[in-house]
């Protein structure tokens, strides 16, 4: 499955493990590189010996290459940019937030850049300081989402840039892969099939969760206030659900109320298994994934099903011809 991305990042398969915070450590990103893949290690909000201990982790469980998710609003943003810096990570992608104070730093050490991106002008944007590829993210994609659906987004980034195109939210199987290559992605993002992976080290309460989610029970919080989040559907989202129409029926809303309701709710439901009042972030596939498999079992059927879907569709548009 030879792509501009594996050529690039001297990889395998041209899938990408989501660098998901709380939950993508050093068990599912080396898991996920070992494999063929690119694991990526997400920084979230963790201060840099956190992140300096999954690095030096994956280091031991893997030779192959790997990445860090970096999010630039986060208090640490700048300890783990020296991190990885410093720890010859060799590919980096990020989030909220623009990555152009430290391009130049990156350059000079060979670091890939990987910005993810929501929109057109935002990609343009990334390319244009130097990013040598971006992630496209549908609002499909669980956690926090942009406005706009993967196959809306992807072919319109594809056509304004020159650098490779990842697609990212919605694509929870072979099918989903065989889609993204339509819309002229280079590779794809996972996140919410990764989730139940048994190397993924997410309380069981929280797999269970997505194992037994249907195709409606996703729901994006804070669509009017805050930044939105998709999650599954529990006690936590009805919450906010009552928060954000008691903000919008106000004259001057509380917008405190809802920074309180989320301190902290995705660490309640990854570490501690409150999937009740936790944050049990997960895409709109959730209601695909059927069963827990080793990350090498979900890698390998990804690649199985996109070569028969696209072997399938070529028969099929050959004999129509």
């Amino acid at each position: 499955m030879e792509s501009k991305i594996t050529q690039l990042l001297g990889i395998q398969y041209p899938i990408f493990q989501g660098g998901m915070a709380w939950v993508a450590d050093a068990s599912l990103a080396g898991a996920v590189s070992k494999a063929g893949g690119l694991g990526i290690i997400g920084a979230g909000n963790a201060p840099r010996e956190v992140v300096a201990a999954e690095i030096k982790k994956i280091k031991e469980i893997t030779d192959k290459p790997f990445g860090v998710n970096i999010m630039l609003l986060s208090p640490f943003a700048d300890d783990i940019v020296d991190l990885v810096c410093e720890e010859g990570v060799k590919v980096v992608t990020t989030g909220a937030g623009n990555p152009s104070k430290h391009m130049a730093r990156f350059k000079e050490l060979g670091i890939t850049v990987i910005p993810v991106v929501p929109s057109v002008a935002l990609g343009k944007r990334m390319e244009k300081i130097g990013a040598d590829a971006v992630i496209v993210e549908g609002m499909e994609a669980g956690g926090h989402i942009g406005k706009l659906t993967t196959m809306s987004l992807v072919p319109q980034v594809v056509d304004a840039l020159a650098i490779p195109v990842i697609a990212a939210g919605g694509i929870g199987d072979g099918r989903g892969m065989a889609a993204a290559f339509m819309l002229g992605a280079e590779g794809v993002q996972v996140g919410t099939r990764f989730l139940v992976a048994k190397e993924c080290t997410v309380h069981q309460n929280y797999k269970d969760k997505i194992l037994k989610a249907r195709d409606i029970d996703t729901v994006v919080t804070c669509q009017h206030f805050g930044h939105p989040v998709r999650a599954v559907k529990n006690k936590l989202t009805k919450e906010y659900d009552k928060l954000e129409k008691a903000a919008l029926q106000a004259e001057d809303p509380d917008l405190t109320a809802f920074d309180e309701l989320g301190r902290g709710a995705l660490r309640n439901a990854v570490v501690d298994g409150d999937v009740d009042h936790g944050s049990v972030m997960a895409g709109q596939i959730a209601g695909l994934v059927q069963k827990e498999e080793t990350v090498a079992e979900i890698i390998e059927s990804f690649v199985a099903e996109t070569r028969q879907v696209i072997e399938a569709n070529m028969a099929k548009w050959v004999v129509r011809v």
